[in-house]
């Protein structure tokens, strides 16, 4: 009886000769496994939390492969099912909000205060259907709504022993991490491809100068026009989301050079390459690491 699968992740691809085929990580209760699967279009095989057998997996010197013809996609477990805990799920609404609760007790700033509440409100739906990756972290539905809370829970614990806190507006890193990749929204779609304005513009653009568009409303809203006060605070904030990856290498436009921006990076490092950590198998190549991951 062959083996089943559940799909951890998918990735579409064409080779030199036209030939569609996909890169599928899949898992079961022994372990993960890399299998790069021929003649299959982006309109069939798996998604990812789809189960699948196959009929024969070729092995390559550790590279594993099939086709189309060895491949048989099933159904999409429930919850009772002995593989569905292997896929990661969107956290439920609960946490998000009582997570939100408890990191706006720091703040003091009202009119943030109400933007973060509504703000919050409104993304919650929308990222627990996105991923936050094609592959290197959090690339799965709801991907994009976990990344964004583990940075959350992240500063609920870091925030009140940072070294110097007078130093830093809380407000402006809450902000920035709900908003810091909003641009994957407009980046993939919910299977996870990549759209043309992922390459146009890329996600940290898009993420910017949506968040920047909010930001002037709010406060010609509270003051009845912009004041200077107001496009300093603004320029803070959104000096965040473009700084949010750390180096120019990174594709970062600019480098962090407010505290708030710099542990907005740190932030997100942590949660993406903790999931990376997580999600790569046993003496596996992380890409985003640099390394193989060892299971202790």
């Amino acid at each position: 009886m062959q083996k089943e699968y559940i799909v951890l992740s998918r990735q579409d691809a064409v080779a030199r000769n036209n030939s569609p085929y996909i890169n599928l990580k899949v898992a079961n209760l022994e372990g993960n496994e890399n299998i790069c699967v021929f003649d299959v279009t982006k309109l069939s095989g798996p998604k990812v939390g789809q189960l699948v057998r196959f009929l024969n997996i070729r092995d390559n010197q550790g590279k594993k492969s099939a086709t189309n013809m060895d491949m048989i996609p099933g159904t999409f477990p429930t919850e009772g099912h002995p593989l569905y805990h292997l896929v990661p799920r969107p956290i439920k609404r609960e946490e998000w909000d009582r997570c939100l609760e408890q990191v706006l007790t720091f703040c003091k700033d009202e009119t943030l205060i109400g933007f973060i509440r509504e703000q919050a409100d409104i993304l919650f739906p929308q990222y627990s259907k996105y991923p936050a990756a094609t592959s290197v972290h959090h690339a799965f539905p709801g991907g994009l709504l976990n990344h964004t809370y583990q940075m959350l829970h992240l500063l609920e614990g870091i925030y009140p022993v940072y070294p110097y806190p007078d130093d830093i507006k809380v407000e402006r890193i809450i902000v920035s991490i709900l908003f810091h990749d909003w641009g994957k929204l407009c980046e993939y779609n919910i299977e996870g491809e990549k759209l043309e304005n992922g390459y146009l513009l890329g996600h940290i653009y898009m993420s910017a100068n949506y968040l920047n568009n909010l930001l002037r409303d709010l406060y010609t809203q509270a003051h009845e026009k912009l004041t200077d006060a107001d496009k300093r605070e603004i320029n803070f904030i959104v000096h965040c989301v473009l700084a949010h990856h750390g180096q120019l290498e990174f594709g970062s436009p600019v480098l962090p050079c407010i505290p708030e921006a710099q542990l907005l990076n740190f932030l997100d490092n942590i949660s993406a390459k903790a999931d990376v950590f997580s999600t790569t198998g046993n003496m596996e190549k992380a890409f985003a690491l640099g390394t193989n991951v060892i299971k202790g």
